[in-house]
């Protein structure tokens, strides 16, 4: 797939494309049937298809401070999407200046000049331009104007709720990964740097590594999940916790897993970690020795969820 940052930085001999526009944080399975269509349409067409993102989120540039909790990082988002089938992933810096352009001169002069679409597929609910003052129908009435054409579709159902980013944040913040998962057609993942920790784990017998996430990472609610930590492309089975560690009157939020049937040093690495499902909600213990009891029991949880998981 190729890469480029900025529209205007586009290769010099890029043609007509089939094209869709969106944020497409967490690349759920309402942003696939998007993506799905784009790259259908782009083939029966013969041209490329592309994918246009901004980043940062915009909600950061219009609002400093209101930053979501981001469920894909860009590099796991590109990942995703070229996962789906697209030839070109376009994305655009989101900043206060080009927040300020209208619809007409974010097609005219971002999208038409540089990108050349023929047809531009997006939501329902897709909405561009300053104050987001665009919608799909200002998209067809701007591609009569300058050559393309427009396509919008539906939300993707899962049960009785409408599939989206936000409905997604909220199944990962009250814990409830089976939702999060069944929305994102696959777990949600969260990665980072291992850092040294207490090293209480350690003393009682159970080593965790303790994972420094990127900023504004989608966290799950406090709690002990069942889930499978991803290092140096090999997944093992891990009880993960995430929480403050109230036991030992801890203050600062961490991520911290236990990986069961292994033995080494895992500090400095790069790793994944994808939760399955939820054991308990985050306790506080009067003595190492329950603490130690729960994490014996948490562990064997671990085993029968993601045994039963496959």
């Amino acid at each position: 797939m190729l890469r480029w940052r900025r529209a205007d930085n586009a290769p010099a001999d890029w043609g007509r494309c089939v094209m869709s526009i969106g944020q497409y944080d967490g690349v759920h399975l309402g942003h696939q049937a998007l993506i799905a269509e784009t790259v259908r349409r782009a083939q029966e067409a013969g041209l490329p298809s592309l994918v246009m993102t901004f980043d940062p989120h915009p909600r950061e540039v219009l609002k400093p401070g209101s930053h979501p909790p981001i469920l894909t990082p860009l590099r796991r988002k590109a990942e995703l999407i070229e996962q789906c089938g697209v030839d070109a992933l376009c994305v655009v810096p989101f900043t206060q200046s080009f927040a300020k352009l209208s619809p007409r001169e974010f097609v005219h002069e971002v999208v038409v000049a540089h990108l050349h679409p023929e047809q531009i597929i997006v939501g329902d609910n897709f909405t561009f331009g300053h104050k987001a003052a665009g919608t799909v129908e200002t998209l067809t009435e701007l591609g009569r104007t300058f050559g393309f054409e427009v396509e919008s579709l539906g939300l993707v159902n899962e049960g009785s709720h409408e599939i989206s980013s936000t409905y997604i944040r909220s199944c990962v913040d009250a814990g409830d990964m089976r939702k999060a998962a069944a929305a994102l057609g696959r777990p949600h993942r969260i990665e980072g740097l291992v850092v040294r920790g207490d090293m209480r784990g350690r003393g009682l017998g159970y080593p965790t590594a303790n994972l420094r996430p990127p900023m504004y990472s989608a966290i799950p609610a406090d709690g002990v999940y069942a889930g499978w930590m991803t290092v140096r492309d090999q997944p093992r089975a891990a009880a993960i916790s995430v929480g403050t560690n109230p036991t030992y009157s801890g203050t600062e939020r961490r991520v911290e897993s236990f990986l069961l049937d292994f033995e080494g040093d895992l500090y400095g690495e790069q790793v994944q970690i994808d939760f399955i499902d939820r054991i308990r909600t985050m306790q506080r213990f009067d003595s190492s020795e329950a603490l130690v009891e729960a994490i014996a029991d948490d562990v064997a949880a671990t085993r029968r969820i993601l045994d039963a998981a496959g």
